[in-house]
């Protein structure tokens, strides 16, 4: 099973991982000012792993509700993923892929890890 994994960023905000049983990142949250917050993220995340995919890929793709999984083209022309939430803020967004296929399977990870543990950072001292 894959694990969440809460960090504290340089501006005092918290930001959360959830990486595979491989060890690779699948997804970064968003920058939340506490880490209660993030804990609703990944929360979110486990209530929401199954919701539709809207793929924006498609010429001509059925637009779905929130909350939903897009699948789009970025700038650079990779495919990326996101999860928003049912009031449209971005939970939990994926690294650039060449392939489509790579970013369903980002997606179908998350799904199975999401309800995988929280390991907190924040809670590591450094001798």
């Amino acid at each position: 099973m894959g694990e969440y994994i809460i960090k504290k960023t340089s501006n005092d905000g918290f930001v959360f991982n959830i990486v595979a049983n491989n060890k690779e990142i699948v997804g970064t949250s968003q920058t939340y000012k506490s880490k209660a917050a993030a804990k609703i993220g990944i929360e979110s995340i486990k209530k929401n792993a199954n919701v539709e995919i809207e793929d924006q890929t498609l010429q001509k793709y059925e637009e779905k509700k929130n909350p939903k999984w897009e699948i789009y083209l970025d700038k650079a022309n990779e495919y990326r993923f996101r999860l928003k939430a049912i009031n449209g803020e971005i939970i939990i967004a994926s690294q650039g892929y060449t392939a489509k296929s790579s970013a369903k399977n980002g997606i179908d990870s998350i799904r199975r890890n999401a309800d995988s543990d929280i390991i907190d950072e924040t809670l590591i001292i450094d001798p």
